[in-house]
């Protein structure tokens, strides 16, 4: 199930200034849960944050978190298969576009095994469709600590990295994106969206004969995911040096 999501995650962001902004194919609107307010939230509200917001606990929310784990630890084998269960329809609502409903489950992962880098996973992914992206890094970066050789995670951390230059045109944003792809190409050379973001990152570094590399690297892996509005983008650049997009 995840995979669907990875896609979607790294395949429509233009990392470039003047393109305009485009959104996840399945982003739904932007959610107000996604910065906690100033007044004491209700546990409803906690259910659907990030790791609940990382707030100090309620003395309702330990309450129902104590009901919940002793409920799985009769229906579970171990608190590990629990967390891969309400990962597993974590997944399946975000494909729905329930967003807070697979927040929550992502949430009830983490609670049960907060080695699971799955939650932080979904969840990074669950805030970026919010477009909340400070928290999808965050939820990445913590899912990367976990686990720094999952290249598809990694590619994805650098897109949420692509998009906040984007919004920011921080250089230090376009830095740890090509910092991160480096390292995942060296894992996987052959994971299409990592050549299709490397080239995005050699574009922003003005170096067009790099990101024609890159791109035609990632286009005979993966044609499907090619994003013809940056391809136009890069001939105005340079023209495609191999000929094959005239």
């Amino acid at each position: 199930m995840k995979d669907s999501f990875v896609i979607w995650l790294a395949l429509l962001i233009p990392a470039f200034s003047m393109a305009q902004e485009t959104h996840l194919a399945s982003a739904g609107p932007a959610s107000d849960t996604n910065v906690a307010s100033k007044r004491p939230l209700e546990l409803k509200e906690r259910r659907i944050l990030p790791l609940f917001g990382e707030l100090s606990k309620t003395s309702d929310q330990i309450d129902e978190e104590i009901r919940f784990l002793s409920e799985c630890d009769k229906s579970f084998t171990t608190r590990t298969e629990a967390s891969s269960f309400f990962t597993a329809r974590a997944w399946e609502y975000l494909q729905e576009g329930a967003l807070d409903t697979a927040c929550y489950r992502f949430n009830l992962a983490h609670l049960l095994d907060d080695k699971n880098v799955e939650p932080y996973w979904g969840l990074g992914v669950v805030s970026y469709q919010r477009q909340n992206w400070v928290d999808a890094k965050k939820m990445l970066s913590r899912g990367v600590e976990l686990q720094g050789n999952n290249v598809a995670l990694l590619v994805d951390l650098s897109t949420v990295d692509l998009k906040l230059f984007e919004l920011t045109k921080r250089k230090e944003e376009l830095d740890e994106a090509a910092t991160v792809l480096k390292h995942a190409t060296s894992l996987d050379s052959t994971y299409a969206l990592g050549q299709y973001n490397m080239a995005l990152v050699h574009y922003n570094l003005d170096d067009p004969d790099k990101a024609w590399e890159s791109l035609h690297n990632g286009r005979k892996l993966d044609f499907g995911q090619i994003n013809l509005d940056f391809v136009e983008l890069l001939k105005a650049r340079k023209p495609d040096p191999l000929g094959f997009f005239k």
